[in-house]
């Protein structure tokens, strides 16, 4: 069966960013599930999967445009401590999901300046290019629960 929309598909997979570090793998772990055309997955590892089939194995480097996307300064800002009101320590590198117009946003503290507190509202892999190697282990046709929910059950997916 190839990877196509409305299928789940089981990949094993390694991330490695532009100095060959690794930045996250499955390693050890239950390969990743998702929904192939919903959007679960980064485009440009997708697209990279799309016609695969179980066994294969592919190589692929995404350019940000296609993961997630590039810094953009203006979502960096500096906020009172103050708004963080029930929170012994604030160090540099926590994060914390605040309320936007646009819905909630990922945040991770840069800096602490004084009273003021500075936040990067980038996704921390904004501005990589990602080195993907991934190995298709499965793929078959998606409950249709799973595509009324958006996202994979069982195994692999969202519901353990």
């Amino acid at each position: 069966m190839q990877v196509s929309a409305q299928k789940v598909v089981y990949i094993h997979y390694t991330l490695t960013g532009e100095n060959g570090e690794v930045i996250d793998s499955s390693e050890g772990q239950e390969p990743l599930a998702y929904i192939h055309g919903h959007g679960n997955i980064i485009p440009g590892l997708e697209n990279a999967l799309s016609g695969k089939t179980a066994g294969e194995k592919i190589q692929v480097t995404i350019p940000p445009e296609q993961a997630y996307g590039d810094r953009d300064e203006d979502l960096i800002q500096s906020v009172p401590i103050e708004a963080f009101h029930g929170v012994d320590e604030i160090l540099p590198g926590m994060q914390f999901h605040t309320e936007t117009p646009d819905g909630v946003q990922l945040v991770t503290v840069v800096n602490i300046n004084g009273n003021e507190v500075i936040l990067d509202g980038n996704h921390p892999m904004s501005g990589l290019t990602l080195n993907f190697d991934v190995e298709v282990t499965d793929v078959r046709d998606a409950t249709e629960e799973e595509l009324n929910h958006g996202h994979v059950h069982g195994p692999g997916g969202h519901h353990h």
